[in-house]
């Protein structure tokens, strides 16, 4: 009879303790609403669809704009927007926070050990082997060789007929299939075609890169663990649905390299692909890793990061006027060539803004997540705890007051311009291209592919979005899409003869 009282007693100690908990926090305001037991699953499971948007609100009203949260099943964790934070996790605390096993469970079917999938050892490897592509030679090769040839000869054709045709193309598509082209000619010097040609090969592809992303980042969103597992485990459902696409996702990989090593030119090839093939021990499952990570990093991110700025743009006349006033003084220069030098590209200043600006409300990488392998004090004070998940929320620190300003959630490339040059943030307060060792390689040609593709198009055609008063809605992937692509309409420009001036500053 003692042990039924004692029990109780701690029962109801505890109920209580959630209760009081759960109306405090709801008095102030402030973290995630928490309830006897199931902590803050309930919250969650009515807002995970607008998962983005809702932590942002939640991590505002903090005042260090960090939160722990709860979910059953020993999900402990930490979302942070706080800068000193990010600095911490992601370099003066580097090896306590890792990828960690959670994270590349969740994911390790679609990517394997791909260098995004990946801590230690077999992490700096492939960097290291990585890093050679990223130089300033291969820089000015990708621009000359690839992206603008690329463009004379298939997007700029494309949008010259649509213009022609008054036919409505999904912006969103088309630059996927443009970036997917020039990630697999610069990395793997393979041509799909996506773009161009018949492309029916890597149209399937995409489709099951594009199902497999989603699918994937889909089981982040899960309350419960065990049901996505045994649904994977009977192969039903979404889990059949992404076994399959990762299947046709594999093959795709697999006959690009299958292709390269039997090729008789492999010790002349200088390509990443051909890289990782000369290294020791680099088993055809490891390279297939390899190729599906660097299809992710150059085509997804590169080509979400300019459907956003298309769709701002959209409704920002202003900004539209001073990148045009930009590229007609740069054209001015050059007497009038078909493609921008490498040189002319580093030149525009304002557009480099306008992307940033972008880049910074629309992330292209949302979120940031680690683990953290032993107990920890974050700089705000913040407790962490071993084998807490910890979340760097890229999309909400581009909307914090205490982090921006109090203009925070406009849209304004100038906060990025000084005497009207660019200038550069800290990237743990601008944290798009990761930070510390684990800094994104590609962010200088993620740059200049941006650049040439907008300032090409913008001299040329107009870009009208069909519904530009609408935000387009989250797709929750693996990066920052747009739930049924961006609908454009295109014309040909007419020259104002006003834009060659003056600059816009």
């Amino acid at each position: 009879m003692e042990f039924f009282s004692v029990a109780l007693f701690l029962f109801l100690s505890l109920l209580c303790f959630y209760i009081y908990l759960h109306f405090h926090t709801r008095k102030h305001n402030k973290g995630f609403k928490n309830f006897p037991i199931v902590g803050n699953l309930i919250e969650f499971l009515s807002n995970r669809h607008r998962f983005f948007d809702w932590t942002t609100q939640i991590l505002r009203k903090c005042p260090t704009n960090t939160v722990v949260f709860f979910i059953p099943g020993k999900t402990h964790g930490i979302i942070t927007a706080n800068p000193d934070n990010v600095e911490h996790m992601l370099k003066t605390k580097f090896e306590n926070y890792p990828k960690g096993e959670k994270f590349i469970y969740l994911l390790e079917d679609f990517l394997g050990k791909g260098i995004f999938n990946t801590d230690g050892e077999l992490w700096k490897v492939q960097r290291k082997i990585a890093s050679y592509e990223f130089n300033t030679k291969s820089l000015r090769n990708f621009v000359i060789e690839n992206v603008m040839v690329e463009l004379q000869t298939r997007l700029l054709p494309i949008f010259s007929r649509a213009s022609e045709s008054e036919r409505i193309l999904d912006l969103q598509d088309i630059l996927e299939r443009f970036t997917f082209d020039n990630i697999c000619k610069l990395a793997f010097n393979v041509d799909p075609s996506c773009l161009g040609g018949d492309g029916t090969t890597g149209t399937e592809f995409m489709s099951a890169f594009e199902d497999a992303a989603v699918l994937s980042s889909g089981r982040f969103m899960s309350a419960l663990p065990i049901l996505w597992k045994m649904k994977r485990l009977f192969n039903v459902g979404k889990e059949r649905r992404l076994r399959e696409s990762i299947a046709i996702v594999h093959e795709f990989a697999d006959k690009i390299i299958q292709s390269r090593i039997k090729a008789k030119d492999q010790n002349n090839n200088t390509d990443l692909l051909s890289r990782f093939i000369k290294a020791d021990k680099n088993s055809p499952e490891f390279l297939r890793d390899v190729i599906i990570s660097f299809i992710l990093a150059g085509r997804d991110t590169t080509s979400s990061a300019l459907s956003w700025f298309f769709w701002i743009l959209s409704s920002r006349p202003d900004v539209k006027k001073n990148i045009i006033k930009e590229i007609e003084i740069i054209r001015s220069r050059n007497g009038g060539r078909a493609m921008f030098k490498f040189e002319e590209l580093n030149e525009m200043h304002y557009l480099h803004a306008a992307i940033s600006e972008t880049m910074r409300l629309y992330p292209p990488v949302p979120v940031e997540i680690k683990l953290c392998l032993n107990d920890d004090v974050l700089p705000d004070g913040t407790v962490t705890k071993k084998n807490w998940l910890i979340m760097v929320q890229t999309y909400a620190m581009g909307r914090m007051e205490s982090v921006w300003g109090k203009d925070c959630t406009e849209f304004k490339p100038k906060r990025w311009l000084e005497n009207g040059e660019y200038r550069t943030e800290s990237s743990f307060k601008f944290p798009v291209f990761h930070a510390g060792p684990r800094m994104c390689l590609g962010r200088d040609m993620a740059y200049i592919q941006m650049k040439s593709i907008v300032a090409s198009i913008m001299e040329r055609f107009e870009i009208d979005v069909v519904d530009k008063d609408k935000c387009p809605e989250n797709l929750l992937s693996l990066t920052l899409k747009m739930k049924g692509g961006l609908p454009v309409k295109v014309r040909a420009r007419v020259r104002d003869p006003t834009c060659a001036a003056t600059s816009g500053g």
